[in-house]
């Protein structure tokens, strides 16, 4: 990714940038991955969040989505997503306002999670007498024990089976829990968490199972029959990029941020507090600054402020441009509310793409 400060001198900071044509690259590499199998890939659109990168996926053959809020949901449908995942079990509220998205997008398919028999419940209640069944996947716990069920896995899908206003769609696995960096350790750790999932397969003769996320994503891959869910694979994070080179993606998204002070001779104060990166991680592991020295240190952040220490501060002046690159993408493409598309010369397009499903509410 190519970037020329001294272009940026009328775009306002901190700034999400997004560079699209690597977007439209890490598109292709998703696809090789699968070899070509189109109809393999139910990308995730929780990372960018963005209508103009479902365009551009659907514009590759890609009519399948996954997502993880009604908001999402809605912004996929609405960019003309033919089928859209909601990877969490509705409850409560959220119900009503899935049904209410199924009827205001009849043109596209919607399915859902479950892992309890009183969701299910609570769903049938508002889908039986419908004239399309909702589709249900039943949430596998595989080994992180975040969501999903390891031990009633068939009970749940039989009662899907025999319940009205839904129908029995297949299964979901997220290992998110493995994060190896090693490969043949990635491996390992993905036939042992796969195993019981396969005895299930035979079992229940599902549809389908959609499996994964991005670390697992070229091991998921190779298992023909599955659907592959990775999402961070669009934009790509400095923390994915370190840990898992062999997906071969690039980062396609990025951070313009501005010097704003001085306060002292080895430090330098940037406007790029945890209201604009993803602060989930330690401060160390939030951004990284590719225009400055190794021996940079972060001393402190706050909500607008990020202070570092680094060798090159006398070089650099109050007003600077620097860019920055997540740590982890997904949480801080949610605190912008656009990104500024990024030419391959490094100078802004002057386009902007909105961040639609930041919100956790669209229409519905």
């Amino acid at each position: 990714m190519r970037f020329e400060p001294g272009a940026f001198d009328e775009i306002a900071s901190p700034s999400l940038l997004v560079w699209p044509d690597a977007v439209r690259r890490n598109i292709g590499r998703m696809l090789d991955q699968v070899g070509g199998e189109v109809a393999r890939l139910r990308p995730h659109v929780k990372t960018h969040k963005m209508a103009e990168v479902v365009r551009l996926q659907l514009d590759a053959g890609i009519t399948k989505f996954k997502c993880a809020t009604i908001a999402e949901a809605e912004m996929a449908a609405a960019a003309g997503a033919h089928d859209v995942l909601l990877a969490y079990q509705p409850v409560g509220p959220n119900v009503a306002r899935l049904a209410a998205l199924v009827g205001a997008f009849p043109d596209t398919s919607f399915a859902a999670l479950v892992d309890d028999l009183g969701a299910l419940r609570a769903i049938t209640d508002h889908f039986s007498g419908g004239s399309e069944p909702l589709r249900l996947l039943v949430d596998v716990d595989c080994g992180m024990a975040r969501t999903g069920t390891a031990s009633r896995v068939v009970e749940i899908g039989r009662a899907v089976e025999a319940a009205d206003g839904v129908e029995f769609a297949g299964l979901h696995v997220y290992d998110g829990h493995l994060h190896q960096p090693e490969l043949g350790e990635r491996q390992a750790g993905f036939e042992a968490a796969l195993a019981p999932v396969r005895d299930l397969i035979e079992e229940l003769d599902p549809p389908v199972v959609v499996g994964g996320g991005s670390p697992t994503f070229g091991l998921h891959s190779v298992h023909a029959d599955w659907e592959c869910s990775p999402g961070t694979t669009l934009f790509w994070d400095v923390g994915y990029r370190d840990k898992f080179p062999d997906l071969g993606i690039e980062i396609a998204a990025g951070l313009l941020v501005r010097v704003i002070s001085k306060p002292g001779e080895d430090l330098i104060c940037v406007d790029l507090g945890h209201k604009a990166v993803g602060a989930e991680n330690p401060l160390a592991n939030r951004v990284r600054f590719p225009a400055l020295p190794a021996d940079l240190g972060f001393v402190l952040q706050s909500e607008e402020h990020l202070v570092m220490r680094t060798s090159a501060a006398s070089e650099i002046s109050v007003g600077d441009v620097l860019l920055g690159l997540p740590f982890h993408i997904c949480p801080t493409v949610a605190l912008h509310m656009e990104a500024v598309l990024v030419s391959e010369s490094g100078i802004p397009t002057g386009e902007l793409w909105q961040v639609v499903a930041r919100d956790r509410r669209i229409t519905i």
